[in-house]
């Protein structure tokens, strides 16, 4: 358990509120049941169920195709982890091999996808604490990455690019001097931030020591990602699972030891940088070839009777996919295990016992939790 203690009597004089589903300090549409004594909290409850989605039995009675337009709507804010695991999943259960390009333009997509996300987790954790200046700044340099994946998919937020056998088309003329060209933005404007932000005393002071995370809890109860991360301990998907070209670049695994707000805070401004690196070896050695490798004709895609496990390194943590195929157009079984799982109920629920009322929000967007991830 953590420092908290999760089954807390409530005091004979506590308040009962609901924070959410209608609050701007949500991470999405999920509600917390909080008893308060003044504005300490001394019980905490997470309550999904206002999506009502079931993506998992959507995608099972949908034809593969069909389904590959569902899955992104796993977690909004960050799509692409989803599509990238069920076209990999399906590539495995039908033994398709896909090219080398490929596999350099999904890695491009998804770091875009990690800056994107943390840019807005920085944009809601300056919220969370009432810091004006940041939101603006981080959604504006968001749109910006939104406009390369306008320019490549045609949407901007969802992409459903990354398909079986590769991805939907290649690289529109110019994109790659255009991303060169934000990459070096970006890159020019990260000390803007850490001046504003991440070295600003009154933010540390709101951060720090709030929502201390126990190490050795972190490991027993699966969490990951930045929450991992930012108790010391360098876990990440990309490094120790290798997938796509991952093994053939460069980059580091930041690590924090804080095991607080703060210290995830630094985690994800780390990986920031760790992101555009990886996104200028990509330009470097993006390879000629096809995009999309031959598929089946969409009524005789069959998958044999197989399983297996994919997993992908979100900007929250591991997302992986369990995909059952049974000899049909059809998967027999989906399951999706999203950091949100743990995040959101074991480890928030204790995390928010002896919490302050103003720190709710500042330590949910820490957590990283995307609500569809969990009712799904």
């Amino acid at each position: 358990m953590s420092k908290a203690t999760r089954h807390t009597d409530t005091p004979a004089t506590s308040i009962k509120i609901f924070h959410g589903p209608q609050h701007p300090g949500v991470t999405g549409n999920m509600s917390m049941e909080l008893d308060l004594d003044g504005e300490t909290i001394v019980k905490a409850v997470t309550h999904v169920g206002y999506l009502h989605r079931g993506f998992e039995k959507l995608v099972e009675r949908r034809t593969l195709i069909q389904a590959f337009t569902i899955v992104c709507r796993i977690c909004v804010p960050e799509p692409d982890p989803n599509e990238e695991n069920f076209a990999r999943g399906i590539e495995e259960l039908a033994g398709l091999e896909i090219s080398e390009r490929a596999k350099f333009i999904r890695v491009m997509v998804l770091e875009l996808a990690r800056l994107q996300a943390h840019y807005l987790w920085l944009a809601g954790q300056g919220g969370s604490i009432g810091h004006e200046v940041v939101p603006q700044w981080a959604v504006g340099e968001r749109d910006f990455i939104l406009d390369l994946f306008e320019a490549l998919s045609g949407g901007r937020v969802y992409h459903m690019y990354i398909y079986p056998g590769g991805v939907k088309r290649d690289l529109p003329e110019g994109l790659l001097e255009r991303l060169s060209d934000l990459l070096d933005r970006l890159e020019q404007r990260l000390p803007e931030y850490d001046r504003v932000f991440f070295d600003n005393a009154a933010v540390r002071k709101r951060l720090q020591n709030v929502g201390v995370v126990d190490a050795d809890e972190a490991i027993v109860n699966g969490y990951c990602g930045p929450v991992l991360r930012g108790c010391g301990i360098a876990r990440d998907v990309r490094r120790d699972a290798p997938y796509l070209v991952y093994d053939q670049l460069e980059f580091d695994i930041p690590t924090e030891t804080g095991c607080d707000a703060y210290a995830r805070a630094l985690v994800r401004r780390a990986e920031m940088y760790q992101s555009i690196r990886i996104l200028r070896q990509v330009i470097a050695r993006m390879p000629p070839g096809e995009f999309q490798c031959k598929l089946p004709r969409h009524h005789k895609f069959r998958l044999p009777k197989a399983e297996t496990y994919v997993q992908t390194e979100s900007a929250r943590g591991a997302f992986g996919y369990f995909m059952a195929g049974d000899g049909t157009e059809y998967l027999r079984r989906l399951q999706v295990r999203g950091p949100s799982i743990v995040h959101g109920f074991t480890l928030l629920e204790p995390l928010l016992v002896g919490a302050q009322l103003s720190d709710v929000a500042l330590i949910m967007n820490s957590l990283g939790i995307c609500p569809p991830e969990i009712e799904r």
